[in-house]
């Protein structure tokens, strides 16, 4: 699982549902503020998916312009090297009333919609 920050481990590991490795970025790519791929943690990432023994990465960068810029771009770096990319869903959160969550929100929760 690939994170910007390593606070968020402590956050998925309470869940209980995540038992694999992970890989802090260390940030996200952000061009209006000057970041780039190059000042991450992504190459150490295409490194390490491309030595192999990884099934599946799954992109848990934050829900925010960098963060799907930044999982955009991985997703693109690592299309080559043949393992599953899944990104995180991410929608309406619970105790939130439809009617108060925004466009954006709601287009993500319909997208990442599953069968019950």
């Amino acid at each position: 699982m690939v994170v910007e920050e390593p606070n968020v481990i402590q956050v998925i590991e309470k869940t209980g549902e995540y038992k694999g490795l992970y890989h802090v970025l260390q940030g996200a790519i952000s061009p209006l503020d000057g970041v780039n791929p190059s000042q991450i943690k992504a190459a150490e990432l295409l490194e390490r998916v491309k030595q192999g023994g990884i099934e599946e990465v799954i992109l848990a960068t934050n829900p925010t312009m960098e963060g799907e810029t930044t999982a955009l771009y991985l997703a693109e770096q690592l299309k080559s090297v043949g393992v599953k990319i899944t990104r995180i869903a991410c929608g309406v959160p619970v105790g939130v009333d439809l009617e108060f969550t925004d466009e954006a929100t709601m287009i993500r929760a319909l997208q990442g919609r599953r069968i019950v």
